[in-house]
């Protein structure tokens, strides 16, 4: 590996500090997921002269219904091998940690209770939150490490008029991750590293050429590690044991239109997979688990400017102001939006977009950026 490769010139932002002093480093501890990201992280780190420890979490149950997961994405058994060989090849030592109660309790078990509930959840901000961040510093507190590091792309700064601890948004960057890691507390913040989070991907990826080949070459996760196979309803009825019950299609009117085919096969926005032709596009507008109904509307009436959210983290700012001006994002792959904001009570706010917003999901996360800095988040109710 080339140090002074131009390409290797990345500067490690810690907590909003550019920070090049090799002297003095201390002990982080790398979440090493044996792909692209997580092993740049470890590289540059030990560049910049830390004592770098590779950790990879074991988090997916052994049982016959997950044993497709078992093999692929960033958590099964190829990923532990392969994060085993990338730190041999870092000449680091490499761990594995069993996070596998926490991770069916505060991921597998919340996603499959909120989709019971009629509600679409983000199971990687949950992860993030409890096992990435809450149970790895706890453990890697343990073991005498200072810091815990990540893959990510975002930037660990402190606002500049409030001074907590916040991530900062690179609109440019395709790869920006702060949409799911606004739920991170001030103390997880303060103990964290994101070497590689104002970086593209292009330049990470030829990085990790020079740290081996093949990690250059792996492809982007895309699914939700515990179904690889997308089929989110058959994981739900292989946890559960249950079967779902059809229920009635209404319009907004609650006109029965149909049948539908339980309502864990259905999100808000979504038209494909209806089972029903319409004679005109029709698009779920809300699903109600009470009444076991999925309500239909047409494209125009998803649209939206006022959302609700709770189970809010405070990040750049302690709170808001009734009347803050903000953006906004309701989803992952969604642009920031301009929006008014309120506190509706003590644990839910009230957002009002400048512009209407398309199928607004509860339980995905409404996010709120001040300028370039994530101000604060909640749960869509």
């Amino acid at each position: 590996m080339n140090e002074n490769n131009e390409e290797t010139k990345v500067i490690v932002t810690i907590n909003g500090n550019e920070n090049n002093n090799k002297t003095d480093k201390k002990t982080v501890v790398v979440g090493m997921s044996g792909g692209v990201d997580s092993s740049v992280a470890a590289y540059l780190l030990k560049q910049q002269g830390y004592t770098v420890i590779g950790v990879t979490m074991q988090v997916l149950p052994p049982e016959p219904i997950r044993q497709q997961g078992q093999n692929g994405g960033c958590c099964g058994v190829s990923a532990i091998e392969e994060a085993r060989r990338i730190a041999f090849k870092l000449d680091i030592p490499h761990y594995v940690m069993n996070f596998r109660e926490v991770f069916q309790k505060n991921v597998i078990d919340y996603f499959v209770s909120e989709y019971q509930k009629g509600r679409t959840p983000n199971p990687c901000i949950a992860c993030n939150r409890y096992v990435k961040w809450e149970a790895l510093l706890q453990n890697s507190k343990k073991i005498g490490a200072d810091f815990i590091a990540t893959g990510h792309y975002a930037e660990i700064v402190k606002h500049p008029k409030t001074q907590r601890y916040t991530l900062k948004c690179r609109d440019e960057n395709k790869k920006d991750q702060t949409y799911v890691l606004y739920n991170l507390t001030q103390e997880q913040l303060q103990y964290t590293l994101m070497p590689i989070g104002g970086s593209q991907k292009e330049v990470i990826r030829k990085i990790a050429e020079q740290i081996d080949i093949n990690i250059s070459k792996k492809p982007d996760s895309q699914e939700i590690c515990f179904i690889p196979d997308n089929d989110y309803s058959g994981f739900i009825q292989r946890e559960t044991a249950k079967t779902y019950p059809a229920g009635n299609f209404v319009d907004l009117d609650g006109n029965v239109l149909g049948k539908h085919k339980g309502i864990i096969y259905y999100t808000v926005g979504q038209r494909k997979g209806l089972g029903i032709a319409f004679g005109k596009p029709m698009y779920v507008y809300s699903i109600d688990a009470e009444k076991n109904e999925v309500v239909l509307c047409e494209n125009d009436a998803l649209f939206q400017k006022t959302v609700y959210a709770d189970n809010l983290n405070f990040m750049g700012i302690e709170n808001i102001e009734n009347g803050m001006r903000l953006q906004g994002k309701i989803r992952y792959h969604h642009n920031k939006a301009w929006c008014t904001v309120y506190m509706k009570n003590e644990s839910e706010l009230m957002c009002v977009f400048d512009e209407p917003q398309r199928a607004v999901t509860p339980g995905q996360a409404l996010v709120l950026y001040d300028g370039e800095y994530v101000a604060c988040g909640g749960t869509i109710k």
